[in-house]
């Protein structure tokens, strides 16, 4: 049987860190929390519902992530958001592959959903995303990018069934404040790397986006939340192609 850490990274999360750790806590054989010095109670919460939290200055979510699976003390890591849960389903699902004699995959992918204004999005772009976020850190870790991060393994990939849920956002301000964060975060990777966008293309990337998520994707079936996810997902797309143009123009 193998042992399992779930590695969560925390910044100012006590409106949600409770739910996360409460869907983990019989599956996990360590929480560990990974801080980037908090002000509110994340770290109080953490504590007293038996994780072992580190603080540690913020760089990217890539490298934030991979010095918590580092600090790990078991080589299989979930490693989840603190807006994130595991669904029961999910839950078994582990919990029969860290019983397995061999375990088959270095990794597996697993299917999420989006929690928004006040329902599970089944369409918009959402309803087909898998991660890999259970792995062993002996044969895969983050990519060290800022955002968008993601594990690379040098071994197979299996897939499970069960769900991680996020809830990704409060309301409208707290969506539009991540995407203000989001695509400055991207723009200064975009720019690091020389990516660049042509200014050209720019009035198109919003109603291609917007069409693509609410028509192709199917949001229209989503309801008022799809229309405004759908909406949301443009704008970001276009802001982030923005401001990378605006950030390289200045250097």
């Amino acid at each position: 049987m193998q042992q399992l850490s779930v590695v969560i990274i925390t910044h100012n999360e006590e409106e949600n860190i409770l739910r996360c750790i409460h869907s983990v806590r019989e599956l996990a054989d360590e929480i560990l929390v990974v801080d980037s010095f908090s002000t509110d109670r994340t770290v109080e919460i953490c504590g007293t519902s038996g994780c072992r939290v580190i603080s540690h200055p913020f760089e990217g979510y890539g490298q934030q992530k991979q010095f918590g699976v580092e600090q790990a003390g078991n080589n299989w890591i979930l490693s989840l958001d603190a807006d994130e849960v595991v669904t029961p389903e999910l839950k078994q699902e582990i919990t029969a592959i860290m019983h397995q004699e061999g375990i088959l995959h270095g990794g597996y992918q697993i299917p999420f959903s989006l929690f928004y204004m006040g329902r599970i999005l089944s369409h918009s772009g959402t309803g087909n995303e898998f991660h890999l976020r259970l792995f062993d850190r002996t044969r895969g870790g983050f990519t060290m990018v800022k955002v968008h991060e993601g594990v690379e393994t040098n071994s197979s990939v299996g897939r499970l069934k069960g769900k991680i849920i996020h809830y990704s956002y409060r309301d409208l301000f707290h969506h539009l404040e991540k995407i203000n964060t989001y695509t400055s975060q991207a723009a200064q990777g975009y720019t690091a790397r020389g990516k660049k966008f042509s200014k050209a293309l720019i009035p198109f990337r919003f109603p291609v986006g917007f069409f693509v998520n609410y028509f192709i994707k199917l949001g229209i079936l989503d309801g008022y939340p799809g229309f405004y996810y759908s909406f949301l997902a443009a704008f970001y797309s276009s802001v982030k192609a923005a401001k990378t143009i605006e950030m390289q123009e200045k250097k």
